[in-house]
């Protein structure tokens, strides 16, 4: 059991939702985006708006109010960007969890935090509006990037800003500033941010997997907590 896992079962009270999520009537579904999810062609991927509508119809179909999934997966669906190609082996492995929803869907803060930076990222496929919050729990201090946020919420922030536990911060963004994805919040667990600020990679090389996992553990220690 990782060590922020213990933290988070001994203050378990004190963990608040990411997103708005009611169980009595609310469902999530898990979204493959690895090779074995042969629905995804090419020419669905390389159709923004194809993409989106694909991403619809799974929540609709299956009566969910979010597409939830990601953490460690090797996915093919970055081959629409040229963002995770430099070099030669490309970047694929997903090192956070992604939840699918609309656009404006609002995004809270988990536990009291500061602000630790925030950027927009722009370059197609890349996080768009990003936040960074810095964390330190019962003594344990870690970040957590939101990414593929709406422009509008990163205004008035200002590093080193306290966030609230509970407090809304954020929202999701469309295409035009998410960095062209259908949308959905990444947000990904970051033990030492390495000198980085308002970015830090989401995806890596494969042969660098457990290098970036370490560094980056599994997101679903928080987001249990909002999905239950």
């Amino acid at each position: 059991m990782h060590i922020l896992e213990q933290i988070i079962e001994k203050n378990y009270s004190l963990i608040h939702h990411v997103v708005d999520f009611n169980l009595k009537h609310d469902r999530l579904v898990d979204l493959d985006f690895t090779a074995t999810n042969t629905e995804l062609t090419d020419e669905i991927l390389g159709n923004i708006d194809g993409f989106s509508t694909w991403i619809d119809e799974k929540l609709s179909s299956n009566q969910a109010r979010y597409g939830i999934g990601g953490y460690n997966e090797h996915r093919t669906i970055y081959s629409r960007s040229t963002h995770f190609d430099a070099g030669k082996e490309p970047r694929r492995l997903h090192l956070g969890v992604d939840i699918w929803g609309a656009a404006g869907t609002p995004i809270y803060n988990f536990y009291d935090a500061n602000v630790h930076s925030f950027a927009n990222n722009n370059n197609f496929g890349d996080y768009g509006a990003t936040i960074i919050l810095a964390y330190d729990i019962a003594g344990y201090k870690f970040h957590v990037l939101y990414g593929h946020l709406n422009l509008a919420s990163l205004t008035h922030l200002e590093e080193g800003m306290p966030i609230k536990a509970g407090a809304k911060f954020a929202e999701l963004g469309n295409q035009e500033e998410n960095g062209c994805w259908p949308p959905h919040l990444h947000f990904q667990l970051i033990e030492d941010m390495q000198g980085s600020k308002g970015d830090y990679p989401g995806v890596c090389k494969f042969s660098e997997r457990e290098k970036y996992l370490t560094n980056c553990p599994d997101p679903d220690i928080i987001l249990k907590a909002t999905f239950s």
